[in-house]
């Protein structure tokens, strides 16, 4: 099995080399009943087109996930649950030669967590006169820049911690004068979040919470024309049954604040699958049931704090090309090192003071126990155990002493 997911992975390097037939076209008839009729009446696109990453290789159902910068785009919160420090570049090949790219930084300070992104999509663009020449040739973008900010309350060793978070953002769309006079518009908005996260129907050992909920609502802002943003409220559970994979579901609703001039799109669903191959190699998949339905494929390579996610996407606007919706992100993770370490050995402490309490060793259980409770001051379960096999011993103790005492009475 492990070497299948390690060949698909390898297959995501080279997909944009590979040809297909256009029996791409015949399948999207099969779509036609989602059609909906308020698709396009908002601007800036690029405020729904994934960076890249997990967050699309999971069908963008990352609400609750929020585990790397693509929570950046997906809720607002996950910057004060996230492991490390990281900055990431991405690049997207989009639809024929229009092209997105991005950069993010997020960082993490106790219970703080904060994050800047910029986004920008380059459309190249000629205009043709009525015989065929070439009148005014140039390249439309789209600018966004993101501010982050997020904190999380009530957080100790049995609850995660209830995030909440902010976007303020800023979009900027360029047209050049020879493409279209006055078409360059500008926006400010912002985006809310929160994210918690538990454990529930919980069938393995880990100190990671399994099951994650979180909620956003984005873009609620003003621009400088009448056409609305592409305001969306987003609802979203990720829930692990086995270490390894963890599955999530996003609930998508867009909404206008002005319905009658401008109608909002259809509610939609997306629905993605994180798999944990080995330490270095996952593989994400998602498919998002839009009019335009989404299915997304990645793998995700890491070596220390450096690793690679490419995923490939196939929906139905333009042709079915390879070389279109072809993702790369390269992360770089800062930092926090020597605290994962430091994790990594308290939670080897623990385990191997269950096992030495299982096999009836309870001073060596304890020794392992402090230990790792000298590494964490707060690591109450712990402490709980050290008290609880502590009584046990004392009562263990005053029963030998009593058995004792009977025997020189007799």
């Amino acid at each position: 099995m492990k070497k299948f997911l390690f060949f698909i992975c390898l297959l995501l390097l080279f997909l944009p080399f590979i040809s297909y037939t256009d029996i791409y076209y015949e399948i999207s008839d099969l779509f036609q009943i989602f059609e909906d009729p308020n698709t396009g009446l908002t601007i800036f696109p690029t405020l729904l087109i994934p960076l890249g990453g997990k967050y699309e290789g999971m069908g963008t159902a990352f609400t609750a996930m929020a585990i790397d910068s693509g929570f950046i785009e997906s809720n607002p919160a996950g910057s004060a649950m996230l492991d490390r420090d990281e900055i990431s570049l991405h690049h997207h090949s989009w639809i024929a030669d229009s092209n997105l790219e991005g950069i993010i930084y997020t960082s993490r300070i106790d219970n703080l967590g904060f994050g800047i992104c910029g986004k920008f999509l380059f459309i190249p663009f000629t205009h043709y006169g009525e015989w065929g020449a070439i009148e005014s040739k140039g390249i439309i973008s789209e600018s966004i820049g993101i501010l982050n900010v997020s904190y999380n309350f009530f957080k100790n060793y049995y609850f995660s911690g209830l995030a909440l978070g902010l976007n303020i953002k800023g979009a900027y769309r360029d047209i050049p004068e020879v493409i279209y006079p006055g078409q360059s518009i500008t926006a400010g908005m912002a985006d809310v979040g929160i994210l918690t996260r538990f454990n529930f129907l919980k069938f393995f050992a880990s100190r990671t919470r399994n099951f994650s909920i979180g909620l956003a609502v984005k873009n609620i802002g003003i621009q400088s024309v009448e056409d609305p943003l592409p305001i969306l409220f987003s609802s979203g559970i990720a829930y692990s049954f086995i270490k390894p994979v963890t599955f999530s579901l996003d609930f998508n609703l867009p909404f206008s604040f002005n319905p009658e001039d401008y109608p909002a799109e259809q509610w939609y669903i997306a629905t993605g699958v994180n798999i944990v191959i080995t330490d270095f190699i996952s593989m994400q998949t998602g498919f998002r049931l839009k009019e335009n339905p989404h299915v997304s494929l990645g793998c995700a390579v890491e070596v220390k704090q450096f690793s690679i996610i490419t995923n490939y996407n196939l929906d139905l606007s333009g042709s079915f090309n390879p070389l279109d919706k072809f993702s790369i992100e390269m992360k770089i993770k800062l930092g926090h090192e020597d605290e994962i370490l430091r994790q990594k050995e308290i939670d080897n402490l623990f385990a191997r003071g269950i096992e030495a309490y299982a096999n009836g060793n309870y001073i060596l259980a304890l020794e392992y126990w402090e230990k790792a409770l000298e590494l964490d001051p707060e690591f109450i379960l712990a402490q709980e155990y050290i008290e609880t096999t502590k009584k046990y011993l004392e009562l263990q103790e005053e029963m030998e002493e009593k058995q004792e005492n009977i025997k020189e009475e007799e």
